[in-house]
């Protein structure tokens, strides 16, 4: 029986240039890659975010491809892409999954844990 699976890792920075202190808004960029670590082939299809700041306020993007990309991952495959975000405060958090589907048609979903959005020195 084949099984889908593809894995995600996310790295955050912050974007001084593009945030407005020390009020906010905030912004963040975000590397995404993700790896078919299951034994069919797959693509992603679409994606979902939630962006949250500190004072609770989230934001939702949903959306097909990411930018602009549906990519067609073999068992071993991996895309990296690279897309930012802004949030009122200093100090948030990310989530998201991602819908996939397998050559034959079996949709799965590749999930992101939440991550920390934090300016330097935001977390002290």
């Amino acid at each position: 029986m084949s099984r889908p699976h593809f894995s995600c890792q996310v790295k955050t920075e912050f974007l001084p240039e593009q945030s407005q202190e020390p009020e906010g808004p905030f912004a963040f960029a975000y590397t995404v890659t993700i790896v078919n670590d299951g034994d069919v082939a797959a693509q992603l299809v679409a994606r979902h975010w939630i962006f949250t700041d500190a004072i609770g306020h989230a934001e939702e993007v949903r959306g097909l491809a990411v930018v602009g990309h549906q990519p067609l991952l073999k068992p071993g495959e991996r895309f990296e892409y690279t897309s930012w975000t802004r949030i009122a405060t200093p100090l948030g958090t990310m989530q998201g999954t991602f819908f996939c589907m397998t050559e034959d048609a079996h949709a799965f979903d590749a999930a992101v844990a939440p991550l920390t959005l934090a300016r330097p020195g935001a977390l002290h």
